[in-house]
């Protein structure tokens, strides 16, 4: 099952380093850096020294300026938080949800850290179709950004051991067509979002969090590619008719 790690806006290079090494020694190597601190980050010598010997994962990290272009191929986006989110998708620890998301089958998994100072934002956990929340000390929840991603992958890693080869609950299978990714559905979102305003149901200046809970409907509803083009042509239809 593809599995990738994307770290948003990383300020400390040595962060990047220990990060290849920590999805490296679960078996992953898939790592993308959203507008991280250095552009150079990659070949910085405490980045290189961090890794220790994970070289490969950095040589295959690849840099993007945005969130979307890091979602590529995903299906299912797990952000990681100290605290829940008002609107925000269901919280719960990663040995509740791994489990159960390794029996699905999705084609792409991520895993969302935010940068070290103040974690992930709300409209990026807001994107996810859950929050993941490491059950720490809650007088000293503060994990280091490695430590977090080691112990993300090694429950991750556990649950994707612990599935049976007979086991098959593959939304692909239930729906007979591929699910949308996560590029497809932020489209979608902005279209309707287009679309509403369009109508006359949405005021962009008083927005009162309509988008975020329309994205947990839309994520919820494990769309396919084709409903998201069936859900565009109405928000098209939409905006013609305002006209």
């Amino acid at each position: 099952m593809k599995t990738r790690f994307i770290l948003i806006n990383t300020s400390h290079a040595g962060n990047v380093g220990a990060a290849a090494r920590a999805i490296k020694t679960m078996g992953f190597d898939d790592m993308v850096l959203v507008a991280p601190r250095w552009d150079n980050v990659l070949r910085r010598e405490e980045t290189i020294q961090r890794a220790s010997g994970a070289n490969d994962v950095l040589e295959r990290c690849r840099i993007v300026a945005t969130l979307a272009e890091a979602l590529d191929d995903i299906t299912h986006v797990c952000a990681t938080v100290m605290t829940p989110r008002d609107f925000g998708p269901p919280t719960c620890a990663p040995h509740e949800h791994l489990p159960l998301l390794a029996q699905t089958h999705q084609s792409g998994i991520a895993f969302l850290f935010g940068c070290e100072r103040f974690g992930m934002s709300n409209d990026d956990v807001y994107r996810c179709h859950v929050a993941l929340q490491i059950p720490t000390n809650p007088k000293f929840g503060s994990l280091n950004l490695a430590s977090a991603i080691q112990l993300v992958a090694y429950e991750w890693r556990l649950a994707q051991q612990s599935v049976s080869p007979s086991a098959d609950v593959s939304p692909q299978t239930l729906l007979g067509t591929p699910l949308a990714d996560a590029q497809e559905v932020a489209g979608l979102l902005k279209h309707w979002e287009e679309a509403l305003i369009a109508v006359g149901y949405l005021d962009p200046a008083v927005p009162r969090k309509l988008m975020p809970r329309l994205q947990q409907i839309f994520n919820r509803a494990k769309l396919a590619s084709e409903e998201v083009h069936l859900l565009r042509g109405i928000a098209k239809a939409m905006q013609k008719q305002a006209s």
